[in-house]
């Protein structure tokens, strides 16, 4: 499915958005905070445009996803060469590097504590297995490291709630059906956040993985939740 949507996700995600996507990802870039040389895992990336915001900030990011046709898109769209690293590099704003890799979420092709920070936006509801996944990122992830997951929740505001589900189910579908080559995908998103646990229940969630001090933070009334959590350093 991801594969088919692959040409024109970007596109797609800023007219479904309503250009809030652009926004979002600069929240997360802020709260996630990566430094210059750091190694982020931007997993569930697609074309990398969530990588590249990282990679602004001086970070060397490593963009894996599931879907081949979303990193063969986004390899393009970044003129990679093929050899691993993205072009960025050298680009005027961007510092760090974005490199592609196909892996998969609850079965992770890095090294334990190989990563300063891991984020995964709009990406863990498709995940077979959220807690699996969770698991995963803990692994990868060096001790001290920080975790930012970036995904559509629950409005807090039970009238305005109901209008976004009806819009969901609805509405997103209807748009979808006129402007999309597979718009079969769009019920399936819908689907997937009406689905989808409420604030508290995923950071439950999140700690039964083993993060600590984990917290989130409402982001357009609820419509997107950004979850954070910490890797506990090893006593010495």
């Amino acid at each position: 499915m991801f594969d088919a949507l692959a040409g024109r996700y970007d596109l797609m995600n800023d007219l479904m958005s309503m250009g809030q996507v652009r926004l979002w990802r600069q929240r997360v870039r802020r709260i996630l905070a990566p430094l210059p040389g750091e190694r982020v895992l931007d997993l569930a990336a697609g074309t990398g445009t969530s990588s590249e915001v990282f990679a602004e900030a001086g970070a060397d990011c490593v963009a894996c996803d599931f879907s081949l046709g979303m990193l063969t898109s986004g390899k393009r769209r970044l003129g990679d060469s093929g050899a691993g690293k993205g072009a960025l590099e050298g680009r005027a704003g961007f510092e760090g590097r974005v490199a592609f890799a196909a892996g998969d979420a609850v079965r992770l092709p890095f090294r334990d504590d190989s990563f300063d920070a891991v984020s995964i936006s709009f990406g863990l509801r498709n995940v077979h297995g959220t807690q699996a996944a969770l698991e995963e990122m803990y692994r990868v992830t060096r001790p001290g490291g920080r975790l930012v997951v970036c995904e559509f929740s629950r409005i807090t505001v039970p009238p305005v709630d109901m209008l976004y589900r009806r819009y969901l189910t609805a509405v997103l579908p209807a748009i979808a059906r006129r402007v999309a080559r597979n718009p079969v995908a769009y019920d399936y998103l819908a689907e997937s956040i009406t689905d989808w646990p409420a604030q508290r229940e995923l950071a439950d969630v999140i700690r039964a993985a083993g993060w600590s001090s984990v917290k989130w933070r409402n982001v357009t009334l609820g419509v997107v939740a950004i979850h954070v959590g910490r890797k506990l350093r090893v006593p010495a």
